[in-house]
């Protein structure tokens, strides 16, 4: 018997020595690929920083705030291109925001049954995969044809407000903001939704067996319990919406200049990099990669923010 109980404790040591054994190799592997990325992440910052070093040395700061692009001179300046980007990714965010929380609190809930809702989310995840270019090419022949008479309707009643001032063409900054916003919502969407899934059973029953309607523990409730999540996902599709290029590319007009009207053509860094660096030589190769210096620091500045709103409000929980 004594020695049925030795034999035991010294399997049991050993598979206990294996099992820390194995979470020290994963716990390396795991640092190892983060500093390996971060690693990486440095060096493409460096190799940008390198190749658009002479425009860094030429126009300093005053390539964020000079609104002139002229290749023939070798005069450059990105701000509308920043002001594109930026303002095109409000508006998609001003779409996606609404509709992926809407969408994802539908599918998270027992409106429909389970035999419906899970095709219909495993579907909206593949939108996310769908290639920029035919979301452009759909806003090209199929979204902007059947929006412009509203946009019409809208410009003829408020166009005294600055923002609605211009009559919509078939290409323009609101343009390419609606289908930006399309492209993005699948990301609001499945995260948002994963967020709402993953919540305690108890929050929800405790909620209606207090009184509270079903609307009220969506609402109340579930909404901010799962806060975090879907700030993430909104912050995610930010960044996607700040670095699209083809379909930007394409609906946005590629016009650099700064206009109040949200009707108007536009520019973005990304659509600018698309258009110019094929045929970009000297000064001007090295405007366009600062530029895109500017666009990465943009995204990493969005995702730090994402990061430092997710960790306040997991503290609050």
């Amino acid at each position: 018997m004594s020695s049925f109980t030795n034999e035991s404790s010294s399997g049991s040591n050993g598979s206990l020595a294996i099992a820390r054994l194995i979470d020290r190799i994963f716990f390396g592997l795991t640092c190892a690929f983060a500093v390996f990325i971060a690693v990486i992440l440095l060096w493409i910052t460096a190799q940008l920083f390198q190749a658009a070093y002479p425009a860094i040395a030429q126009f300093g700061l005053g390539f964020i705030t000079t609104a002139r692009w002229n290749p023939v001179e070798d005069i450059y300046g990105a701000l509308p291109q920043i002001y594109g980007t930026i303002v095109s990714s409000i508006i998609a965010l001003l779409l996606a925001v609404p509709l992926g929380v809407g969408v994802a609190v539908f599918l998270s809930e027992d409106f429909l049954p389970a035999k419906i809702r899970t095709p219909i989310a495993f579907v909206i995840e593949l939108l996310a995969a769908v290639p920029s270019v035919v979301y452009g090419l759909w806003g090209i022949f199929v979204l902007v044809p059947f929006i412009r008479p509203f946009l019409n309707v809208i410009h003829q009643t408020l166009g005294w407000i600055p923002i609605f001032s211009t009559a919509p063409d078939i290409r323009g900054m609101v343009q390419a903001g609606i289908v930006l916003g399309i492209m993005i919502s699948p990301i609001i969407i499945a995260i948002s939704r994963d967020a709402l899934v993953s919540l305690p059973p108890q929050l929800r029953q405790g909620s209606l067996a207090l009184g509270a309607t079903r609307w009220e523990t969506i609402l109340k409730v579930l909404l901010p319990a799962a806060l975090s999540g879907i700030i993430g996902a909104v912050m995610l599709a930010l960044g996607r919406a700040l670095g699209e290029t083809m379909a930007a590319a394409m609906l946005i007009g590629n016009a650099p200049r700064i206009s109040a009207s949200v009707f108007d053509p536009a520019s973005t860094i990304a659509s600018l990099i698309a258009n110019q660096f094929a045929e970009a030589s000297g000064l001007q190769v090295s405007s366009l990669l600062y530029a895109g210096l500017i666009l990465m620091l943009l995204t990493l500045a969005v995702n730090v923010l994402a990061e430092v709103i997710i960790t306040r409000f997991q503290q609050i929980e």
